[in-house]
């Protein structure tokens, strides 16, 4: 399509520029005339008698009015869009500190996607995944991004009107470099601050100095969350016990004196005011104690994150909204994508508690929100196959009401994907039994089924009598059909097909060999030795090389050695099966002592009354029961 785009384009023109390709237009004189306003107030966009129109406020909405036309001009000669903007801010925070740390290509791919979304932020969450002058120790080795970079990505994102927000830790989540000696002087325990010790708000200092330095924004996240043991370490060595409320008011009103000084706008996550305040430290506790003098002390510029990826009903994310209202703070709202849940996206979670929340933060009058994308426990889910996530998230912001058929044609034309494929990855965790699951974390059997040793069979409890195998046999084949039907997202979906060809062998192979070996079926255990292992072998190698592949696509390369290790480890564990099996047949041993124990359900998972399989997703518990 060619576009003659005309009036104030001030700023616009390195947006339009990249994003030809995308889109896939031109500009030239003889294109279609499409006079372009900036002007306060909604987005339109309209095409009446063959001359375009496209009013805009924000940069970023013009980016997205630009592809509201280009996607209704394919198919009509005249139409007009009015949208009203729902949200001041929108967009995702990206988990980079959990291993998977985004190429600075595939961040730009990301900005692009956004920019025609119409979402208009951008956080990297890092807990020390930057470059620090003076802590050489700070990222080392993790993939930490450079000044340059990030210069980099902050003027690639705001061609497109978007603010790149830093979000750091201040207080907790410093493990990763609270191990290395060099922090000794730092810390109160393993993963958190010493709270009022000098050199700490030298190093703060020096951290926020260099996660704001490259960027153009005066905002910054300051994390603060599940600072679970708080005042419990050398602080109590050294200050003896201190009311908790106390020490996190101290902490704050110290930062926020570094950030005041530095003319940075700051917020931080909420939870630990209620937290604190909870008899169960539990962060959703309605009954909470908030002791007035506390919520006073609390610096009036500081804004509070109210995080929230659970609930499914809007009555609780509007209660817990109420209770943020008795600080005199703005309140920020943070959703999730459900990105952290094991080794593919749980789309079905995202969406139920995605739609309460925000239809919640529109009523009770929240301006800005936070699309969260975290990757706990090694970041196994691919950041890309949770676009529809991202999707729901821009829809909401520029409608009052949802409209479902609208959310799937604006995924297909922003990503080029289709919306229904994108869904059925989830498919590989939202088995049959999953479907009227309410609890905290969804279940996620495909983590502990690939991970889980053969002959321990930890998990094989909770998956007997399911035909699992058969399964994802057929999800293969369902998920090979939407890779050829996706081919701008052929790697995001190979993964997964890989995945379920693997576990439509291994899912209940510990099973079958507990059961042959209980019934002396040494025949059939020969067939698993001759066929089923070795076919496993080679679908799990296939499996880790398609996976390192998606992974060099996406991010940089540290972070990886620790999922190679991981499917070296089950590779190693099938060499060990069939050794073990084999010494067994051939009469060298009489028994084989790890299939003589009885199979319990596996008690470490959240798994509330009447849900057979349940959540989990530490590899080092699945793996062995014994210490890793």
């Amino acid at each position: 399509m060619i576009l003659n785009l005309y009036g104030n384009l001030d700023g616009l023109s390195k947006g339009i520029e990249i994003l030809k390709s995308t889109l896939n237009y031109e500009v030239a004189d003889n294109g279609i005339p499409i006079k372009v306003v900036n002007e306060p107030g909604n987005i339109h966009v309209e095409l009446a008698k063959g001359q375009g129109l496209i009013k805009y406020d924000k940069k970023v909405h013009f980016f997205r009015a630009l592809g509201l036309f280009m996607e209704d001009a394919a198919q009509k000669n005249e139409f007009k869009i009015i949208e009203e903007p729902q949200f001041e801010m929108n967009g995702p925070m990206v988990d980079v500190s959990r291993n998977a740390v985004l190429s600075i290509k595939s961040a730009e791919k990301l900005i692009e996607l956004l920019a025609v979304m119409g979402l208009n932020m951008l956080m990297l969450y890092t807990e020390d995944i930057y470059t620090v002058q003076n802590y050489p120790y700070f990222g080392y080795m993790r993939g930490r991004y450079t000044y340059d970079e990030m210069k980099e990505l902050d003027d690639y994102a705001d061609c497109f009107g978007i603010e790149i927000i830093p979000c750091i830790q201040t207080l907790a989540h410093l493990e990763q470099f609270l191990k290395w000696r060099e922090s000794e002087p730092l810390k109160d325990t393993s993963s958190v601050l010493l709270v009022g010790e000098e050199k700490v708000y030298t190093f703060i200092e020096e951290i926020i100095k260099a996660s704001v330095s490259p960027l153009r924004t005066k905002r910054i996240h300051l994390g603060m969350d599940e600072a679970w043991d708080l005042g419990l370490g050398n602080y109590l060595l050294k200050n003896g016990y201190t009311r908790r409320h106390d020490i996190m008011n101290l902490h704050a009103a110290k930062v926020i004196d570094i950030t005041r000084k530095l003319g940075l706008k700051p917020m931080i996550w909420s939870d630990m005011y209620f937290r604190l305040g909870s008899k169960t430290n539990d962060y959703y506790d309605e009954n909470a104690y908030l002791p007035d003098d506390v919520i006073k002390q609390v610096p009036k510029e500081l804004q509070l994150v109210y995080w929230d990826y659970y609930h499914d009903d809007i009555d609780s994310y509007k209660k817990f909204i109420s209770l943020h209202k008795r600080f005199n703070n703005d309140i920020i709202f943070a959703g999730g994508l459900w990105t952290w849940n094991g080794l593919v996206v749980n789309y079905r979670k995202a969406f139920n508690v995605t739609n309460s929340a925000l239809e919640a933060c529109k009523a009770e009058g929240i301006k800005e929100v936070i699309a969260t994308m975290w990757g706990d426990n090694g970041a196994e889910t691919n950041i890309f196959s949770a676009l529809a996530g991202l999707q729901l998230f821009a829809e909401h912001g520029y409608s009052r009401i949802l409209n479902q058929d609208k959310l799937k044609r604006r995924f297909e034309f922003c990503t080029g994907g289709n919306f229904d494929s994108f869904f059925n990855i989830s498919l590989i965790d939202q088995i049959p039994g999953t479907e009227e699951e309410h609890q905290h974390a969804p279940s996620n059997p495909s983590k502990p089924l690939l991970y889980q040793d053969i002959l321990l069979g930890l998990f094989d409890k909770h998956i007997e009598g399911m035909n699992l195998n058969e399964y994802y046999s057929n999800l293969e084949k369902k998920l090979s059909e939407d890779q050829k039907n996706n081919p701008s997202w052929d790697f995001v979906f190979d993964v997964p097909g890989k995945l379920c060809s693997v576990l439509s062998i291994k899912a209940e192979l510990g099973i079958n060999i507990k059961k042959m070996y209980d019934s002396g079926d040494k025949e059939g255990l020969k067939k698993i030795i001759e066929n089923d292992l070795p076919k496993l072998y080679e679908k799990v190698d296939t499996l880790r090389k398609a996976h390192r592949k998606q992974w060099l696509a996406t991010y940089k390369p540290f972070g990886w050695e620790v999922l190679d290790i991981r499917y070296g480890g089950v590779l190693a564990r099938i060499d060990s099966t069939i050794e073990r099996l084999t010494l067994y047949l051939e009469g060298k041993i009489d028994k084989i002592e790890e299939l003589e124990q009885e199979r319990l359900y596996f008690d470490g998972m959240e798994r509330p009354t009447g849900v057979k399989v349940g959540h989990i997703n530490r590899y080092n518990r699945i793996v062995s029961a014994c210490p890793i």
